[in-house]
């Protein structure tokens, strides 16, 4: 029965999909113009070629962000039941802190957080 039902809910899955797919270009085709391939910027045209490259240093630093700040997030659970958990959990948030500072010392080394 297990197996049977995780078939059936791959099937289901795949046949809302596909039918979705199939039902919406049945009912609008779509139409082929210039300007859907244009780049769009905020409703003013481009001047001159929009396909630049970017220093990837940007990426970086923004993907760097994100990284620790989805890791701060892991602190808020942790300040709800410290009292709880007591001198444990003082312990494990300091190894992860420290983890967390190894990554930025890393990334600082190899010149990650440079701006230009």
């Amino acid at each position: 029965m297990g197996s049977l039902s995780l078939l059936l809910l791959i099937f289901c899955g795949l046949a809302f999909g596909g039918g979705a797919l199939l039902l919406s270009k049945v009912i609008n085709p779509g139409s082929k113009n210039s300007q859907k391939g244009e780049a769009y910027e905020c409703g003013v045209e481009t001047i001159g070629q929009s396909w630049i490259q970017f220093n990837v240093g940007y990426y970086l630093f923004a993907l760097i962000f994100l990284i620790f700040d989805v890791e701060l997030i892991f602190l808020y659970p942790w300040a709800v039941v410290v009292k709880q958990v007591g001198m444990i959990a003082l312990v494990e948030i300091i190894i992860f802190l420290f983890i967390l500072f190894l990554g930025f010392l890393y990334a600082h080394k190899k010149g990650a957080l440079k701006w230009q």
